[in-house]
């Protein structure tokens, strides 16, 4: 959900900066929308919570029954993935924007 989010609003944030004849450099302002997509797409493709990864918890049982991870071998090892994560969003949202910005529109 968060990934169909993230798309539906980086669409409409390029569709507004294309039609309303901004400059060039306010097409930057894509990123925020591309990350909140990414952020959705790889946490789905990974099928791994950023959120719960970061905060060394994890979701089982029934919705909102949030569980400490208890060996802190896997809570750093849930941290890494977490932010192997993130770091794989931030770069797909600047290549989208690197994107965005390089059209000749």
């Amino acid at each position: 959900m968060v990934a169909l989010f993230g798309a539906v609003i980086t669409f409409i944030t390029a569709l507004t900066l294309i039609s309303t004849d901004q400059s060039k450099s306010a097409r930057l302002s894509i990123f925020l929308p591309a990350a909140i997509f990414s952020i959705g797409f790889i946490q789905s493709r990974s099928k791994f919570c950023l959120a719960y990864g970061l905060a060394g918890t994890f979701n089982l049982g029934k919705l909102g029954q949030v569980s400490k991870v208890g060996s802190l071998q896997d809570r750093k090892a849930d941290r890494k993935t977490a932010v192997l994560i993130l770091l794989k969003s931030l770069a797909l949202a600047a290549v989208i924007t690197v994107v965005f910005y390089a059209l000749p529109l």
